[in-house]
């Protein structure tokens, strides 16, 4: 896309969001009155890249319970993870997500439990609060302060060949047994289509291996040393990646969205049966993305347009069906469900809600979005620019998205970029520090930037992991 504006589709569009601007008001004026707030769904994968909705313009995938949610509803181009300061990138994309705060705020890998934070916000705002989702890699301390706390089995989600059933059961179960007058807000953090993807034959059976493309920037091996070459993620494939290979894993990865497309089917269909659709915002999104073959990477440890960018869509009484452009962090979803429900956004978050691009009152949300992994990679993107950082080999890397958003042409050591180069990386650091990050991003003497992969044998038997997740 070449702007970064929203977009409601025709006079209709325009009508819906008068309304929502309406509903904006009539439900900030009755703030105090809790009964008349919409319900909210949150659902909320783990490692699904943002171009695997078929709605959202992949053709190969099947995906019909999410694409009505699109069709019906207002989704975001450009939603992302800020980054992680561990490989389970999920455990402080999660945290970021349900404390509206960067992971530079707290110590260690957990944000602490004590307001401000989603379920306490929600509670506070007279919700009944809800959470069912995987135990591992998330936001332990905050999803303790949901009223309704429940994990499911990751291993037996994952391997059941049901993705998301156990879930959505529960879920289903809930709403059709509850006799609270509050409104809902549930928060369904699944834990697929993270590996081991394993699909019901039925899913896989949608899917012709050969006929699914691979990512328009897929590699064999990755160009350089990104600082995280060899842990768990990235040998989940041998080297080189080969095509026959990734096609393989994207047919069970798209078998496992799917599988769990269909239990979601289910659920939504369950608000319609019990008459809550009209009244329940619905909101769509995962942790963050997953390379599996893009640049030759296969896991989500690394900050290009396949590892942070996720899908992002909002249904529900009041928003209007459209599209933006805005540049959106998974952290500004809490202030911004706060904003939409007439609830008190909290202060000190950095989250910032984008409730305006929604309503069609603004066309932006942040000028500039920041990323970072580890003290290995740190980036900076603009309505059309992003600018990856290594410091440990001192790699800079420059990509123009408005004319190749799959980042496969390196413009940073064109000549004529290097003005923009040396602005990006002050506005990089100048980001750093508003978020409280004091990584340098020059080392004083970098490692070499040549890779090779290990040879097969490693890594040697009975060696722990590097993550679980």
């Amino acid at each position: 896309m070449n702007s970064n504006f929203s977009r409601v589709a025709g006079l209709g569009g325009l009508l819906a969001a008068t309304w929502f601007v309406g509903q904006l008001a009539s439900q900030h004026a009755a703030a105090a009155d809790s009964a008349k707030r919409p319900n909210i769904l949150f659902l909320f994968t783990d490692d699904q890249r943002a171009d695997t909705v078929g709605a959202l313009g992949n053709p190969a995938i099947k995906t019909p319970a999410l694409d009505s949610l699109v069709e019906r509803g207002f989704s975001f181009a450009n939603a992302y993870c800020l980054g992680g300061n561990m490989p389970a990138v999920c455990t402080p994309s999660r945290n970021m997500l349900l404390s509206g705060k960067a992971y530079f705020r707290w110590q260690g890998p957990l944000a602490p439990g004590e307001a401000p934070n989603f379920p306490l916000s929600f509670r506070d705002a007279g919700y009944q609060t809800y959470h069912h989702g995987k135990r591992g890699n998330t936001a332990l301390n905050i999803q303790a302060q949901f009223e309704i706390n429940k994990y499911v089995d990751e291993n037996i989600e994952r391997t059941s060949g049901e993705p998301a059933r156990l879930v959505i059961d529960d879920a289903i179960a809930f709403l059709e047994s509850r006799d609270d007058e509050r409104p809902f807000c549930m928060y369904l953090a699944f834990g697929n289509p993270h590996d081991p993807r394993i699909a019901a034959q039925k899913y896989l059976d949608l899917y012709e291996p050969r006929q699914i493309p691979l990512p328009k920037n897929y590699l064999p091996l990755h160009p350089f040393d990104n600082g995280d070459m060899t842990l768990r993620d990235e040998r989940l494939a041998p080297w080189p990646r080969t095509e026959q290979e990734i096609r393989r894993q994207l047919h069970e990865y798209y078998a496992v969205i799917s599988g769990m497309d269909f239990h979601i089917g289910r659920l939504l269909e369950t608000l319609r049966k019990l008459k809550l659709e009209e009244n329940t915002l619905v909101v769509f999104s995962s942790d963050q993305g997953l390379a599996m073959g893009s640049h030759g990477l296969m896991g989500k440890q690394n900050l290009y347009e396949a590892g942070m960018k996720v899908p992002l869509v909002f249904a529900g009484p009041g928003v209007p069906h459209g599209r933006s452009d805005a540049l959106v962090y998974l952290l500004d979803i809490y202030p911004t469900l706060c904003d939409l429900v007439g609830a008190k956004i909290p202060a000190g978050l950095d989250g910032v809600s984008f409730a305006g691009v929604l309503a069609g009152k603004t066309q932006t949300a942040r000028r500039e979005l920041f990323f970072a992994y580890r003290d290995v990679q740190r980036a900076l993107r603009d309505d059309r620019w992003k600018l990856i950082r290594y410091p440990q080999v001192d790699i800079t890397q420059l990509f123009d998205l408005r004319t190749d958003p799959d980042e496969i042409h390196d413009l940073a050591a064109d000549p004529a970029q290097s003005a923009r180069v040396k602005d990006m990386l002050a506005r990089l650091a100048a980001e750093q520090k508003n978020f409280g990050d004091s990584l340098p991003l020059t080392v004083e003497h970098p490692k070499p930037a040549a890779w090779r992969p290990p040879p097969p044998e490693s890594p040697k038997p009975g060696k722990k992991a590097q993550e679980a997740n």
